[in-house]
């Protein structure tokens, strides 16, 4: 059986989005590190030992079954993802991301990689602070004093702020402040696939739009002037009655929902492929409907440029959808571009996805979760 250790670190950051990178940072070590046990309040503190602006700071607790000199390897592989690029010049610097540890146990380690406990972290302000947070009782094994006394004792000048930001153990607990997020594309832009995907690793109650069953949707392919009306009254009816039963049944073992559509999109539809004697009739069912349903707290929108959702349909290789046109994809995609900015209130977020491939590339998916998670952080606050 391994073991499994307990570790302290302190991470900084005072370049760029400071509360993102250390946000990403965290979420990197609870993957590729260990499980993160607690983050300590996010402090604001000038640079010590140079002139820059000033640190956002924090301290995580975590478990890690891996030994000090692959933990050091692999913060210093996460710090290089983020983006920081050592020049090997010594002394203090800007940086987008600093990760150093603080204890590996209790373990007294002195290498030409790495020591421990951290030299000097008794000098620092702006690590016992965080640290006394979340280890107030932790001795150092040399100093023999808890994170309390060393604090009491610093003599540091710089007085760290305690900020109201608050940063996350995981994305799980990130999201768990929605209670329902709203994943929406055009035809063929992947949206069922992603919520698919972010309900398996979150943890959410997913819903998702039953089209497949809909018998009016292949004969209005082939005629859309006669089959328009039926076809989009029968989706609005479904779509409902489905969000009616979906978003009021709560499940009590889920962290939040998350749907590969909203309600919305019927209006979308019906607005390109309806007469307008026949929109004004179904403008005033739908809003008498619409006023019943739940509003998703963040509207994410992937977009595709209109050649790609043609590539996506036909690799797909539903027959009903082969003869969609050109002109009827760009269609839609501007009706969803004009209703996002006629929601100013609402919380939307576009994603361009159309040099992506989050289905087959994980980097895809991260540079696609990466802003749903920066978008979701500023909503949450």
């Amino acid at each position: 059986m391994i073991d499994s250790n307990t570790v302290y670190l302190s991470l900084g950051s005072n370049l760029g989005d400071k509360l993102g990178m250390l946000q990403e940072a965290i979420y990197n070590i609870d993957k590729l590190v260990g499980k993160i046990m607690l983050v300590s309040p996010v402090y604001e503190s000038a640079a010590w030992g140079f002139e820059s602006d000033d640190f956002f700071n924090i301290c995580l607790k975590l478990n890690t079954e891996l030994t000090p000199s692959r933990l050091l390897k692999q913060l210093m592989e996460i710090e290089t993802s983020i983006g920081r690029r050592r020049t090997g010049e010594t002394g203090y610097a800007a940086r987008c991301i600093d990760i150093d540890i603080l204890y590996y146990n209790r373990m007294i380690l002195k290498s030409k990689q790495l020591i421990l406990p951290h030299p000097r972290l008794e000098e620092r302000r702006f690590v016992l602070k965080p640290l006394a947070d979340i280890a107030p009782q932790f001795y150092h094994p040399i100093l023999k004093k808890d994170t309390r006394n060393l604090l009491q004792e610093c003599k540091d000048e710089i007085i760290p702020k305690k900020t109201n930001l608050v940063l996350f153990k995981n994305r799980t607990e990130l999201f768990s402040q929605l209670q329902f997020l709203a994943i929406e594309g055009n035809i063929g832009a992947g949206k069922t696939t992603l919520a698919k995907r972010i309900a398996k690793d979150f943890n959410a109650k997913l819903i998702l739009e039953r089209f497949a069953d809909n018998p009016f949707l292949p004969k209005f392919y082939e005629d859309q002037g006669r089959y328009a009306f039926p076809l989009e009254m029968s989706f609005l009816a479904d779509r409902y009655q489905q969000f009616i039963d979906d978003t009021n049944q709560l499940d009590l073992f889920k962290k939040f929902m998350v749907s590969d559509y909203d309600i919305y999109k019927s209006l979308i539809f019906a607005k390109i492929t309806l007469q307008d004697v026949e929109f004004s009739l179904y403008r005033k069912i739908f809003d008498f409907m619409y006023r019943e349903v739940k509003k998703p707290d963040v509207y994410v929108f992937l977009y595709q440029n209109t050649n790609r959702l043609l590539d996506n349909i036909k690799k797909r290789g539903r027959d009903y959808e082969q003869e969609i046109s050109f002109e009827y994809l760009d269609k839609i995609n501007r009706g969803y571009l004009d209703y996002i900015k006629s929601q100013p209130m609402q919380n939307s977020l576009i994603i361009d996805v159309t040099e992506l491939d989050f289905v087959e590339s994980e980097n895809d998916y991260e540079i696609v979760m990466n802003q749903i998670q920066q978008y979701v952080m500023n909503w949450s606050f």
